[in-house]
């Protein structure tokens, strides 16, 4: 059988014009599938992964033995050996690109189209899935440890990895063109403020800013649009917690990291099982995080109607809270809670806003720029008010995506409390305020 024959027998008969290698790959694991069960192997796997290696190892020798392979080298081989058992229990080829600390997202829009995120620019790889079964058997791999499916029954998915990484999977009727993922990555190391500030993300005195507001326990709200670096930033606010604090989180899919921080307890949601049961929703943690003696609740990203519940609680002695929300301005922040409030409660649109204005003080956009940049784009404070019956927001900071650092408005009051609360010395405010031209403290 020539190897052509071989990737045909494989069921890649379309693949004439994919690389070598590709080829090669579908040789051997045809070759071997003849001499063991590979999918079977990749389930026994999950009990003894060395023992269901080996097996593969031992299959694939035997396969060289064959006369088509001898004239590979023993360097060649050890590379589609290795490949293959990515292919079968790890991430195929996709396994360098998890393994890439540059590479911050992964998309697969099909098995032949594969681009990866780069300091915030999309890139097209060269990497390719051999077919549609070999991108199917990876999806399942991946969801079925974490009991999870994905079907035309229940065409979506999202999950997340051992390795903390979030997985979310559409799959036809709902995809047109085959089977799409997205793996979004995140660091080993969570940033800090001081980290965002050497990646130009924010400036110096606005830096110290946020720290002193997370120190002095005013609840904060981080807005802006998908992959603009909300969590990044929430994360880096976190760091700044005081260490004698308990924290609880409430995510979706944990995705927060407190690698330093030593009273930590996170709760994350549960989607319906495939009997229709079993769903714990953001709410049913928020309200469940109220009987738990938090000092401060941390809800990665608020979407529905937990706002309702999360407001209450930052409006019940449950300051310094914080929070994530898609908005394109802090005007837009206000609007967008008002609408998740009303998802669960049919209040006066003024009784809603007066809620949003007491429980968060402090509202700071992410922007994602053309060239991929995260920056702080604007810092803003809530105020109800009474003449206009209406929550307005009042910027204090705002930078282009053009300038090194921002401008500066207002803020004597926060900045009395940062005093008041012990966040910071007056004189360390006077500093502030002479080094970065902000107004005087009256």
């Amino acid at each position: 059988m020539t190897l052509m024959e071989r990737v045909r027998a494989a069921g890649n008969a379309d693949c004439e014009d994919e690389r070598p290698e590709a080829a090669e790959l579908a040789a051997l694991r045809a070759q071997v599938q003849e001499l063991v069960s590979v999918d079977d192997l990749a389930l026994q796997a999950r009990d003894n992964p060395e023992k269901a290696r080996n097996e593969v190892k031992s299959a694939c020798r035997r396969a060289f033995e064959d006369a088509s392979w001898s004239f590979t080298s023993d360097v060649r081989r050890r590379a589609l050996v290795s490949r293959l058992l990515d292919s079968v229990f790890g991430f195929g080829v996709l396994e360098d690109l998890l393994g890439d600390p540059t590479v911050t997202e992964i998309m697969v829009n099909g098995p032949a189209r594969i681009f990866v995120e780069r300091e915030g620019a999309l890139e097209l790889t060269d990497r390719r899935f051999s077919s549609e079964g070999e991108l199917r058997s990876l999806v399942d791999r991946m969801l079925g440890p974490l009991g999870r499916r994905v079907d035309e029954a229940s065409p979506m998915v999202s999950a997340r990895l051992p390795a903390g990484h979030r997985v979310n999977v559409v799959v036809p009727p709902v995809a047109l063109a085959g089977i799409v993922m997205t793996i979004r990555k995140f660091p080993e190391r969570v940033l800090t403020l001081a980290d965002l500030e050497a990646r130009g993300t924010l400036d110096s005195g606005l830096r110290t800013f946020l720290g002193w507001v997370v120190r002095a326990r005013r609840s904060l709200a981080v807005s802006g649009g998908t992959g603009a670096g909300k969590t990044t930033l929430l994360n880096a606010l976190s760091c700044e917690i005081p260490h004698d604090e308990r924290i609880i989180t409430i995510e979706d899919s944990a995705e927060l990291r407190f690698l330093e921080h030593p009273h930590v307890v996170g709760l994350e949601a549960r989607d319906r099982n495939a009997e229709g049961l079993g769903e714990v929703t953001i709410r049913d943690l928020v309200t469940n995080a109220l009987r738990m003696r938090p000092d401060r609740i941390i809800v990665g990203e608020c979407r529905g109607a937990e706002a309702l519940d999360m407001l209450q609680a930052m409006n019940t002695g449950h300051e310094g809270s914080l929070t994530t929300l898609h908005a394109n301005a802090p005007a837009e922040a206000v609007a967008r809670l008002t609408t998740m409030v009303r998802y669960d409660a049919d209040l006066p649109v003024d009784v809603i806003e007066a809620n949003i204005a007491s429980a968060i003080d402090v509202v700071v956009q992410m922007q994602r720029t053309g060239d991929g940049r995260r920056l702080v784009s604007e810092v803003a404070t809530l105020a109800f008010d009474r003449d206009l019956r209406r929550c307005q927001a009042q910027t204090l900071y705002r930078r282009r995506p053009d300038e090194p650092s921002g401008a500066w408005f207002g803020g004597e009051r926060l900045l009395k409390g940062f005093v008041e609360r012990g966040a910071a010395t007056a004189e360390e405010v006077q500093r502030w305020m002479r080094r970065r031209c902000a107004p005087s403290v009256a």
